[in-house]
């Protein structure tokens, strides 16, 4: 990468609430999709058990193309790759609700998801570059304009369903419209390249040590956040007896939690630094898990989860921002971690249901407040990915190709 390009103050405000945009369409794409996952299984003709199947495959498409998001960053430039990339994912949300059987809904999901997790690489890879730039975090509000994107995608698709309205149409149309806003948005992110000497990175390779301990708390966290999503309606259902619409609103009430957490995760990151974040944040999501475990009542189950929501929600960011920032090649240390993620993700839902089926939903969510208590322990590895300043304006010198 070009390394001494020096970029205005102005460029990196420009850059920041570009970058922010393109999170806000990545979150937007996730949350259009899972409001018709209903309409898609019936068009395929596929139940519960073969959606569930083939809702593994976004995740697999993801962790297998994550590698590749360095080598097209590193010959085509940051900003080039993440249009491409990123257009490929907005576009790739018509395919779902095209697939008329459970073959094609497999194969198009792969798909989906391979475009998801390079795209989001390289999102949060010019993320931490732009944190760096500015030494100050951004990357917890980065993510919240992702979760903001999510809501917005999820309300515009719960109207849709409600209307009664062909995904297919729906799909097309809204691929087609974040489509154009993430073109518009990617105009002003930073156009990063390689320096002409620099040795491009492997298109598929192992997680670098470096991200592996960084990782593993972002497993923790991606663990507690999806088995809270996909499980706690069901838990205040099945376990505390609660009416369906109560059970409802305690997903809605995590996922806003989570969101306005991410708001107003970067200034307490400014303050507190990211170790002492995450460990707070590991103390309060598991006494969020002992609230759930323990709960006598509804209501304490869902502060329960609140508590879950505010703790962990930060993690992922600053997982992220400190693999850009850890051996010699961030880029795939960022995809490395990612994987990690995305395999929590993946990972996270099926176990808990395999646990609760074996013992209780009760004993389920007794390992997510374990999990969440190696926030606790683990935090202290983010310690050695500080940000290193520069003056305002001044050429800084990134680390080698910090792009995905």
């Amino acid at each position: 990468m070009a390394g001494e390009k020096v970029f205005s103050q102005q460029q990196l405000r420009q850059a920041r609430i570009a970058v922010a945009a393109v999170f806000c369409v990545h979150g937007a794409v996730t949350g259009s999709f899972a409001t018709r996952i209903p309409w898609i299984a019936d068009h395929a003709s596929v139940g519960a058990g073969q959606l569930g199947l083939a809702l593994a495959f976004p995740a697999i498409g993801a962790s297998v193309s994550m590698p590749l998001a360095g080598a097209i960053s590193h010959r085509f430039g940051a900003r080039t790759a993440l249009r491409g990339l990123l257009s490929l994912w907005t576009l790739a949300l018509a395919l779902p609700a095209l697939a008329p059987n459970l073959l094609t809904l497999c194969a198009v999901l792969f798909v989906y998801g391979a475009t998801a997790g390079m795209s989001d690489v390289a999102m949060n890879a010019l993320g931490v570059e732009i944190e760096n730039r500015l030494d100050r975090s951004i990357m917890s509000g980065l993510h919240g304009m992702w979760s903001a994107g999510a809501l917005i995608g999820s309300a515009a698709g719960t109207v849709a369903a409600h209307l009664g309205s062909d995904a297919r149409l729906h799909h097309m149309l809204a691929a087609a419209a974040l489509t154009v806003a993430g073109l518009v948005a990617c105009r002003h992110v930073l156009d990063l390249r390689s320096a002409p000497d620099e040795v491009a990175p492997p298109r598929f390779a192992l997680p670098p040590k470096s991200a592996l301990a960084i990782g593993a708390i972002g497993f923790c966290a991606v663990f507690a956040e999806g088995a809270s999503l996909d499980w706690s309606a069901v838990y205040l259902r099945d376990v505390l007896e609660t009416s369906p619409g109560l059970a409802a609103a305690s997903t809605t009430a995590f996922a806003l939690t989570m969101a306005v957490a991410r708001f107003a995760g970067d200034r307490v990151v400014d303050r507190f630094g990211p170790v002492r974040t995450v460990r707070v944040g590991g103390v309060t999501a598991t006494v969020g898990g002992a609230l759930v475990v323990l709960a006598p009542h509804p209501a304490v189950a869902m502060a329960g989860f609140g508590l879950v929501g505010l703790g962990v929600a930060v993690v992922v960011p600053l997982a992220f921002a400190a693999a850009g920032r850890s051996g010699p090649n961030p880029s795939q240390a960022i995809a490395g971690v990612a994987t990690i993620t995305y395999t929590s993700g993946l990972i996270a839902p099926s176990a808990i249901g395999a646990v609760a089926d074996a013992t209780s939903l009760v004993v389920s969510f007794g390992l997510v407040t374990v999990l969440a208590f190696g926030l606790v322990v683990g935090a202290g590895v983010l310690r050695s990915a500080g940000r290193t300043s520069a003056p305002t304006g001044a050429a800084q010198k990134p680390v080698p190709d910090p792009r995905p």
